[in-house]
């Protein structure tokens, strides 16, 4: 897990939570831009984390882990 001071360990604590987080979120959070984010989840990713993510009813993306992969 990367060090909890960074941006990708800011996004892995926001997408650990039981709803996930939207996009607009990890922006708030991070003050990156989208393309930037979808970069960090991708390095999460290949470094071993299962990101998932799902639309709800109003069509926003939220991304989170599994319950059993925390």
């Amino acid at each position: 897990m990367p060090n909890k001071s960074t941006k990708p360990a800011q996004i892995l604590r926001l997408i650990r939570r039981k709803t996930g987080a939207s996009m607009s979120q990890l922006q708030k959070a991070t003050n990156w831009q989208p393309h930037s984010i979808r970069a960090a989840l991708s390095g999460l990713r290949k470094s071993g984390h299962q990101i998932d993510r799902t639309k709800n009813d109003k069509g926003v993306t939220h991304y989170f882990t599994p319950k059993e992969a925390s």
